[in-house]
C-alpha cells in the first residue's frame, strides 16, 4: 500500500506540471491571438483611413468638375426658358418670372379650351344620332324629305 501511495503521489506532480503546462500554453496562444486582432484592427483602421482620405480626394475632384455641371445645367434652363418663350404667344418679350406666370395663364386658357371643344364634340355626336334616328324615322313616315341637290 505504501508503495501506491507513493506512485499516486509521484503521479500528482506530473500531473500538475502538465496542468501547468497546458495553462502556459493555453496563455501564450491567447496573448497570440490577442496580438493577431490588435494587428487586423490596426490594418483595418489604416485601410478606412485610406478610404476616407480617397473620397475626400473624390470630392475634391468632383467640386472643380462640379463648376462644369453647374454650367451645363444652366445652359440646359437657358434652352428651355428659349423653348418656353417660343410656345406661350407673346413670350419673346416677357422676363422669366413673368413668362411662367403667363404660362400658367396659357396653360388654364388652352384647358378650357379643350372642355368647350370635348362638349362641342359630343353635342354634335349626340346631334348626329339623333339625325339618323329620326331621320330613318321620319323617311319611313313621309315626314322628312330628301333635300333636292340637283336644282341648285
Amino acid at each position: 500500500m505504501e508503495n501506491m501511495a507513493n506512485k499516486s503521489t509521484h503521479i500528482l506532480p506530473k500531473n500538475n506540471a502538465a496542468l501547468n503546462k497546458r495553462r502556459i500554453i493555453n496563455k501564450k496562444s491567447n496573448i497570440s491571438i490577442n496580438v493577431k486582432k490588435s494587428i487586423e484592427n490596426v490594418e483595418e483602421e489604416k485601410q478606412e483611413k485610406q478610404e476616407r482620405e480617397e473620397e475626400e480626394e473624390e470630392d475634391i475632384s468632383s467640386n472643380s468638375n462640379s463648376s462644369s455641371v453647374e454650367v451645363d445645367e444652366k445652359e440646359e434652363v437657358e434652352r428651355k426658358i428659349k423653348a418656353l418663350q417660343r410656345v406661350v404667344p407673346g413670350g419673346e418679350s416677357l422676363g422669366v418670372e413673368k413668362l411662367f406666370e403667363e404660362t400658367a395663364s396659357y396653360i388654364m386658357a388652352l384647358q378650357c379650351q379643350l372642355k368647350a371643344m370635348k362638349a362641342l364634340a359630343s353635342f354634335f355626336e349626340s346631334l348626329d344620332k339623333e339625325k339618323r334616328m329620326f331621320g330613318e324615322f321620319g323617311r319611313q313616315r313621309g315626314l322628312i324629305k330628301e333635300p333636292n341637290l340637283r336644282g341648285r
